[in-house]
C-alpha cells in the first residue's frame, strides 16, 4: 500500500495539536487546575471541608434516565449547529445605563450606570484544562480580550472550566482590573499570579462597591470544583445596582427558592441573564431548562430577560437550538419580554421590542 501524505492544512493541525499536547505535559494543565482554597470556618454554607447547597440534590437512580455512555455515543451531530452561526463583530461605545454584550456562553459585558461588568470570561478556544481535548466552540470569539473597553469589575460565578478560564484571567489581569469572586475562588487566581488587591471574595449575602456600582453575591444551586476537587469553592450569582439600574447575573444554577427571596429583597430587575441551555433529568437541580429560567425571571421580578449558557459549547445532549426554541415558546407564554442576541450583539433595555420582534437567527436555515 503506498503512503498518503498528509494536506498542508491537516499538518498544520498535527503540529497544533502536537503543541497543545507539549504544553499540557510541560505543566500547562497543572497550572490551569488552579490554587487550593482554605477553611471557611465563618460561611453558614460550608461544614466539613465543602459547601452545600441550600437544598439538598435529588436522588437519581444509576440508569434512571438511560446510559450517559449510550447517549454520548449517540449525540453526533444532534448537538452541533446545523449551519454557520452568526458572529457580530462588537462596537464599543461609551457605557449605557443598562445594557448587555453577549460574548458567547455566560460572557456578558454588562453596562449599568455608566460603568462596565464583565462576566465569567472565556475567549479561549476549548472549556478545559487542556488545549488539546475538551469541549470545543461552536463559534469564534466575537473579540478577543484585548479589543475590549476599559472594565470596572469582572465577576466569576464559579470555578468550573467554562466559567473560570486561566487564558482569559491572565489577558484580563494586566489591565488592573478588580475580580469580584465566591469564597475559594481567589486561590486559583492567586496562584495565577494575581494581584491579592485585585481579588474580592464573598459569601452569600455579601456585598462590594466597585466604581459606584454595588456587586453583591447572592445564592444559586450548582457545584464546583476542578478535575478532581469537589465542591472546596462557593458558587453564586450576583446582583449589579448603578444608578437606580438593577441586574441580576445567574451564572450556573438549577431552580431554587432563593429566586423568589431575591426578588423580594431587590424589588425587581431590569435585566436578568439566566441559563437555559447544558440541562437534563440526570442533573435538573444543577442546570435551569428553558421553562425553569422563565420562571426563575418571573420569581426575580425582571424586566428584560436574555439567555446565557447556551450555543457557545456542547455541553449536553439536547439538540443545539433547541434552548433558544423552548425559551422563545415559553416567554410567549408568560407574556415576558425576551431578547436573544447573537454572539457579539449589543442589547439595550431601553430599545428592545416585544417577542414576536424576534429574528429567529438561530434556525440557521
Amino acid at each position: 500500500m503506498t503512503p498518503t501524505t498528509a494536506t498542508a492544512p491537516n499538518r498544520g493541525r498535527a503540529r497544533d495539536l502536537a503543541g497543545d499536547l507539549a504544553g499540557d505535559l510541560g505543566g500547562g494543565l497543572r497550572r490551569a487546575i488552579g490554587g487550593t482554597p482554605g477553611d471557611f470556618p465563618d460561611s453558614p454554607h460550608h461544614r466539613d471541608g465543602s459547601f452545600h447547597n441550600t437544598e439538598p440534590a435529588s436522588i437519581v437512580e444509576p440508569g434512571q434516565h438511560g446510559s450517559v455512555g449510550a447517549d454520548w455515543v449517540r449525540r453526533g451531530r444532534l448537538v452541533r449547529p446545523r449551519g454557520v452561526i452568526p458572529v457580530v463583530t462588537p462596537r464599543f461605545a461609551e457605557a449605557g445605563e443598562c445594557a448587555a454584550t453577549w460574548l458567547g456562553h455566560s460572557s456578558m459585558l454588562v453596562e449599568i450606570g455608566g460603568r462596565r461588568v464583565l462576566t465569567d470570561p472565556i475567549f479561549s478556544d476549548r472549556c478545559s484544562p487542556s488545549r488539546a481535548v475538551g469541549p470545543r466552540r461552536n463559534h469564534p470569539a466575537p473579540c478577543g480580550p484585548d479589543d475590549l473597553p476599559a472594565l470596572d469589575a469582572v465577576l466569576i460565578s464559579h470555578d468550573h472550566y467554562d466559567h473560570l478560564d486561566l487564558a482569559s484571567i491572565e489577558a484580563l489581569a494586566p489591565t488592573g482590573v478588580t475580580f469580584v469572586v465566591p469564597l475559594g475562588v481567589g486561590a486559583h487566581l492567586t496562584a495565577w499570579g494575581i494581584a491579592a488587591d485585585q481579588v474580592v471574595e464573598l459569601d452569600w449575602g455579601q456585598s462590594h462597591e466597585v466604581a459606584s456600582v454595588r456587586i453583591t453575591c447572592t445564592e444559586a444551586r450548582h457545584f464546583s470544583g476542578r478535575l478532581f476537587s469537589r465542591n472546596k469553592t462557593l458558587w453564586s450569582s450576583w446582583v449589579l445596582e448603578a444608578s437606580d439600574r438593577k441586574v441580576f447575573f445567574g451564572g450556573d444554577t438549577g431552580w431554587t427558592a432563593a429566586f423568589e427571596q431575591i426578588g423580594e429583597q431587590f424589588g425587581g430587575f431590569d435585566l436578568t441573564l439566566l441559563p437555559v441551555g447544558a440541562y437534563d433529568a440526570r442533573w435538573r437541580d444543577v442546570h435551569l431548562d428553558p421553562a425553569e429560567a422563565v420562571r426563575a425571571h418571573l420569581a426575580l421580578r425582571g424586566g428584560l430577560m436574555v439567555p446565557i449558557h447556551w450555543a457557545t459549547f456542547n455541553l449536553a445532549f439536547h439538540p443545539w437550538a433547541e434552548p433558544i426554541e423552548w425559551l422563545v415558546e415559553e416567554a410567549g407564554r408568560h407574556v415576558v419580554r425576551l431578547e436573544v442576541p447573537r454572539p457579539g450583539e449589543r442589547v439595550d433595555v431601553e430599545a428592545t421590542g416585544a417577542p414576536s420582534d424576534l429574528d429567529p437567527w438561530w434556525q440557521l436555515g
